[in-house]
């Protein structure tokens, strides 16, 4: 007999050891003390029943053991005979599944290829095995918000730069994928308030400090404290999911990691937050703004939980791909095997079925129409932009419930030309020292300035000279007019642009939506709602996979568990 692992393939179970049932009713003549117990390694003073691997604790986890009293010896405690119920419900459950032959699901649907898409189809195939078929369905290019731009012979990213050291599923991918990270040019930073720089970097580590002590006191040590502690709490979602356990919901997945703090954070702004820690309003308005301008195009009016995301980006070391941060998800979907299809999905309709239920996907391309029925669908796409659904769904009961939202759009200029230092108050462009200029609530009409590198740099590349010609990067709220671009630029040879809809427009009063949708149905982009970054979306494609596996397998004492905290410190 073979039951299906999480890992793909089958796993034989061996025939000599006798069903839960028969465990039942051996360990009850063992404790009577009448007969030996036939199961391998038991002689009366213990038996135990072996975990197959992966199923429970994840790979290298050590399988726990169920120990059968001999006579006269006390029954095992409480908690324990708990976890041992739990084990052998859920070895039941695998055993029947593998009685009635393979039961994995025969297609899975993801519509999306960007980060989450990839990702999710990566990790789906990690644990449904290699025999699933799974068709990814893009309208654009694969990549989605990780993209770039050519200028002069040289490719420049327009979408997400670079990733903080701390994403750990990203480093997995480059690692697996066999990509490498590419060489930082290191250049300086200031923070410009339309008249002036309030804040600007030097190539001296305690200079920094001492200007941010002398303007600011210890707001800055305040505001490190806060994120730290907001990451180390985070940072819980990879033990989880190493471990197998997955949320249904995005309140489920906060409250897993901070308890009732997460959720509240989702609640109230980033500058209520720091204010009750002790920053002050004006390391808030120069700093705290400026970051929060340059990652999401907001204000420390957004909710607490994605501020503390992005200012984290900010404090860590930062790296990206070497060729592209796009090849990550090219890579994945080719590693995967996944049947890409260029067409717009346009409906979901839930099929009138028996047991498990079923999916036919609609979608249109050039070619036409078509549709396709699958077992398990992901949604990796916002599922309302611009005040309209983006997908029909067909048949359920009741309706699916979609966030309504509008979403922040994003204008990526990249500009072959001279910056115009004059603007920022150096008449002669070979004094300008800064290669990343970030800006408070003045001006409005751009975000960010950054002198940037192309995606594939060599051993003899080097930085240009601010008197020279070079590729800048401006972020704005909408296209730049001309006379906005002659205000930064003295002249310039070309002008590319990108625009995206980048983040939601995060607010406090925004409801926190789910990943379950129907049975089989799943929204990965819910959790950009609570913060949105390429990370934390493969958190969430990690999240889905797992949701999907578990609920296929009704393995629901690994789905929206409460007492995770506990369950690491005492047996994971």
């Amino acid at each position: 007999m073979r039951k299906p692992h999480p890992g793909g393939g089958t796993e034989k179970l061996p025939m000599t050891e006798p069903a839960p049932r028969e465990m039942r009713l051996m360990r009850a003549s063992c404790r009577r003390g009448t007969a030996a117990c036939p199961i391998r390694s038991c002689d009366q003073r213990g038996w135990k029943a072996e975990q197959p691997a992966g199923r429970w604790g994840g790979a290298g986890s050590p399988a726990p053991t169920l120990q059968c009293p001999s006579p006269g010896v006390l029954p095992p405690s409480l908690p324990a005979m708990a976890h041992a119920a739990r084990l052998l419900a859920a070895l039941a459950a695998l055993l029947a599944a593998a009685a009635t032959g393979d039961a994995r699901p025969s297609k899975i649907a993801v519509v999306g290829a960007g980060i989450g898409g990839s990702a999710v189809a990566h990790f789906l195939q990690q644990h449904f095995g290699p025999r699933v078929q799974i068709d990814v369905f893009e309208k654009g290019t694969v990549g989605g918000r990780l993209a770039t731009i050519s200028v002069n012979k040289q490719h420049y990213e327009s979408g997400a730069a670079s990733f903080h050291s701390l994403s750990l599923h990203m480093q997995g991918f480059v690692k697996q994928l066999g990509l490498r990270h590419r060489r930082e040019v290191g250049g300086r930073s200031a923070i410009f308030n339309g008249e002036n720089f309030v804040l600007e970097e030097t190539d001296w580590y305690l200079l920094n400090l001492f200007r941010l002590w002398w303007h600011y006191g210890i707001s800055f040590l305040r505001l490190q404290m806060w994120v730290e502690e907001v990451m180390e709490k985070f940072m819980r979602i990879y033990k989880y999911q190493a471990h197998g356990y997955a949320f249904s919901g995005v309140e489920e997945l906060l409250y897993s990691l901070g308890e009732s703090a997460f959720v509240n954070m989702t609640q109230r702004s980033v500058a209520e937050s720091l204010l009750q820690v002790g920053v002050t309003q004006r390391f808030i308005d120069d700093v705290v703004s400026a970051v929060l301008r340059a990652s999401y195009g907001q204000s420390a009016a957004m909710p607490a939980f994605a501020g503390a995301m992005s200012l984290a980006g900010a404090q860590g070391s930062l790296w990206s791909v070497e060729g592209g941060n796009k090849l990550v998800c090219s890579g994945l979907l080719k590693l995967t095997k996944a049947n890409v299809i260029h067409a717009t999905v346009t409906t979901v309709t839930l099929q009138p079925t028996e047991g498990k239920p079923l999916y036919r996907v609609r979608y249109e391309n050039e070619a036409g129409t078509g549709s396709d029925n699958y077992d398990i669908v992901v949604i990796a796409t916002p599922l309302h932009l611009d005040n309209s659904s983006t997908i029909a769904f067909e048949g359920f009961d009741p309706p699916i419930d979609v966030v309504q939202g509008s979403f922040q759009p994003t204008i990526v200029s990249l500009v072959h030309g001279y910056l115009n230092s004059s603007y920022f108050g150096f008449p002669d462009p070979k004094l300008f020292p800064f290669a990343n200029i970030l800006t408070t609530d003045f001006p409005t009409f751009f975000c960010a300035l950054d002198n940037i590198c192309p995606v594939n740099i060599s051993a003899s590349f080097r930085r240009k000279q601010p008197q020279e010609a070079a590729v800048w990067r401006v972020q704005s709220p909408q296209p730049l007019l001309r006379s906005q671009l002659k205000t930064l630029f003295r002249s310039y040879y070309s002008v590319q642009t990108a625009e995206w809809q980048a983040h939601p427009v995060h607010s406090p009063h925004t409801p926190l939506p789910r990943f379950t949708l129907h049975d089989q149905l799943f929204h990965l982009n819910a959790l950009e709602w609570a913060a949105s970054s390429v990370e934390v979306t493969a958190v969430a494609a990690k999240n889905v996979a797992l949701l999907a596996f578990n609920r296929w397998y009704q393995d629901l004492d690994k789905i929206d568990q409460k007492d995770l905290m506990h369950k690491v410190k005492t047996e994971l």
